[in-house]
């Protein structure tokens, strides 16, 4: 048996367990706020994170606003896009009474676990991480000490809270490998501090912008949760399509149809293929109404409730500073815990 499919019987196994037994599990989860959350996060991420939430599974949400510097020069609008996302979360289904959502400038002591984690990690071990290199790749600039220690601000990111199951799709599993790691090299070397979490290993579908690329604020093409209807229509209205009337799913030679497709499909449960069949020689138009209709039918309770939440800001704002106090208290006790078992409790 080759070692992802492994993975995928391991997290089968795995699913099943914590369906069967969810309190036992604590997930650490969460977004770099770089920019309103989009129909790609929905689906890619949040809706999962929901389910295991809904559950029982012990919850924490980071919103990691010092990572929005990993590959880039500017902060931009974090705060705001801070609140978007608790709001998004909220209206998703999060309850506050029974999940941690918090900022990581927030917490001091989960940054200092960056210290003892550092020297448990080889540079070589850094390099070879996939994230980094893509991004380093994809930036073209010279690679920031912050990217290259991405991974282990992930694992103090998991492991701060003690969390022991980490939901993730397929690209994302060397991070948590990577956090396994340093977990038992703590152990081992100062005594046993840090469980080793688990990949649960989620199938979330690739959701393209409206021209065919990535989902994607700095393209433009993606359809934000905090968007109105009107906003939507409008979006949708402009996205790239072909001359051709008749509609087929084709996203190589065809991607902004049949990226609307995709966009139609996820939001009806539908394949787009049977789509694409239904809507015949119609024309892009009828493609471009479909998909409207469609995505805004979906996300209409989720804008409802977005919307109710919004219009209390204090209550938005104190589940933030709730979520930052209880993160501070369980960050403050891991990092104890971490002083004691190095000798370094004074």
């Amino acid at each position: 048996m080759n070692t992802f499919s492994a993975t995928i019987e391991r997290s089968d196994k795995l699913r099943a367990a914590v369906t069967e037994h969810p309190h036992r599990y604590r997930i650490l989860t969460g977004e770099r706020p770089t920019g309103p959350l989009h129909l790609g996060h929905y689906f890619g991420t949040i809706s999962e994170r929901m389910r295991l939430h809904s559950l029982g599974v012990d919850t924490f949400v980071i919103l990691a606003d010092y990572q929005v510097i990993t590959d880039r020069d500017a902060i931009g609008k974090v705060r705001e896009n801070v609140y978007s996302a608790v709001l998004d979360y909220l209206a998703a289904g999060l309850d506050p009474s029974r999940a941690t959502v918090f900022t990581h400038s927030s917490v001091p002591a989960l940054n200092q676990l960056l210290l003892p984690f550092l020297s448990l990690v080889t540079e070589a071990e850094l390099h070879r991480n996939p994230t980094v290199k893509a991004e380093h790749a994809a930036s073209g600039r010279a690679l920031s000490g912050l990217l290259l220690t991405y991974p282990v601000h992930q694992a103090a990111d998991i492991l701060f809270c003690k969390g022991n199951l980490v939901p993730v799709g397929k690209d994302n599993l060397p991070h948590v490998e990577l956090t396994r790691v340093i977990s038992r090299r703590f152990n081992e070397r100062y005594g046993d501090v840090f469980p080793e979490p688990q990949a649960l290993l989620t199938s979330a579908p690739e959701v393209p912008g409206l021209d065919g690329r990535k989902m994607s604020k700095s393209y433009g093409n993606a359809i934000a949760l905090s968007m109105t209807a009107d906003e939507t229509t409008a979006l949708i209205r402009r996205a790239p399509t072909d001359s051709q009337r008749l509609i087929t799913f084709d996203p190589v030679n065809r991607p902004g149809v049949s990226a609307l497709l995709t966009t139609a499909a996820l939001c009806t449960s539908r394949d787009e293929r049977a789509l694409a069949d239904d809507i015949g020689d119609a024309g892009a138009g009828t493609l471009k109404k479909f998909t409207t209709d469609a995505v805004n039918e979906f996300l209409a309770p989720h804008r409802r409730r977005r919307s109710d939440f919004a219009r209390d800001p204090d209550y938005v704002r104190s589940v933030l500073r709730d979520g930052n106090r209880r993160a501070n208290e369980v960050a403050t006790h891991t990092l104890d815990e971490v002083h004691a078992a190095m000798g370094t409790a004074y």
